[in-house]
């Protein structure tokens, strides 16, 4: 038997064995359709975008119920958006 042949037939075998792994694989795990992708951008945007509302809205509240200027709000606002990103973040990790 000529050992050079035997050399280049494993790396072939070795190669089909992988890609029947990888389809294993994929029907064990199929990638998310587009609409679902979507949804989950569609999530994310909303869980930022409530945050960031819910701080804006409460800080002109306490600014008009203080006389503050825009303190109040612009303080909450940031908070608001730190807390929308940290839930978005959080939400894609578990996903």
């Amino acid at each position: 038997m000529n050992p050079q042949r035997d050399e280049g037939r494993e790396p072939l075998g070795e190669a089909a064995r992988r890609a029947v792994r990888r389809e294993e694989q994929a029907r064990r795990d199929p990638e998310p359709s587009l609409g679902r992708r979507l949804g989950q951008i569609g999530v994310l945007g909303w869980a930022i975008v409530v945050l960031v509302l819910l701080g804006l809205l409460l800080g002109r509240w306490l600014d008009r119920l203080f006389g503050t200027g825009v303190t109040f709000a612009a303080a909450l606002l940031f908070l608001g958006a730190c807390l929308g990103l940290w839930s978005a973040w959080r939400w894609m990790h578990r996903q």
